[in-house]
């Protein structure tokens, strides 16, 4: 594993043995990395680079424009989407492959909550990535499901993966209870324009077992690839 710091951001890299394999751009917490990568060895996953980028800014890095906070107490969000983006494919991105053994193959990128919704934006932004994993990604999020229905993608994925916590509509909050329906909707959205696409729906709420859950999406995006 060889790691670095780009502007207070932690990278971490578990490169694949041999060239040409698929690399994996995941943002993730401080130690969540190691957990999903540990995961993915006892799955007897396919040979691919895996990438997690963690010490984010959630609430400004992860979201697309500003919103209020969900609760009291809690941080509003200030949308930093747009300059973490430049940050990631002009700065870390290169200094990642790098350390790779050759080109990769492709690159996807993907994320738990706030960064599954970052994985989806970042096709509207750029042409680097190739598939998107968005693991109980935050889709009530004000406004996004109107902006990726009214938006054209800079590149169309070849596969997209969805996945939710079976419990996590359920709540008394008004902005989250629209979780599943609007992760259902963008699904079949994508669906029909003929993307390769899944919905997982998992038990429990959006805390439980967010390492399996990452590695789960994590390894379908791999699964079809001639290349692994």
């Amino acid at each position: 594993m060889v790691s670095f710091t780009v502007k207070q951001k932690k990278v971490q890299i578990w490169p694949s043995s041999i060239p040409q394999k698929p690399v994996v751009y995941l943002h993730t917490f401080s130690t969540q990395g190691e957990q999903v990568h540990q995961w993915l060895c006892n799955a007897a996953c396919p040979d691919f680079s895996l990438v997690a980028i963690s010490g984010l800014n959630w609430e400004s890095d992860m979201v697309p424009w500003d919103a209020p906070p969900l609760f009291k107490n809690r941080t509003a969000c200030t949308g930093g989407a747009d300059d973490y983006l430049q940050l990631l494919c002009g700065n870390i991105l290169p200094l990642v492959e790098e350390q790779l053994p050759g080109l990769p193959a492709w690159r996807a990128i993907a994320g738990y909550s706030l960064a599954g919704l970052f994985a989806l934006y970042s096709f509207y932004q750029t042409d680097f990535f190739s598939r998107g994993g968005s693991m109980s990604g935050s889709l009530w999020f004000p406004k996004f499901k109107e902006y990726l229905f009214s938006h054209q993608m800079k590149k169309v994925p070849d596969r997209l993966y969805f996945s939710l916590g079976n419990k996590e509509h359920r709540t008394r909050n008004p902005l989250l209870q629209t979780v599943q329906q609007n992760t259902e909707e963008i699904e079949a959205f994508y669906h029909k324009q003929g993307i390769d696409t899944v919905f997982q729906l998992n038990p429990g709420n959006h805390y439980q077992d967010t390492a399996a859950r990452t590695a789960a999406g994590i390894l379908w995006l791999l699964g079809d690839s001639s290349t692994c």
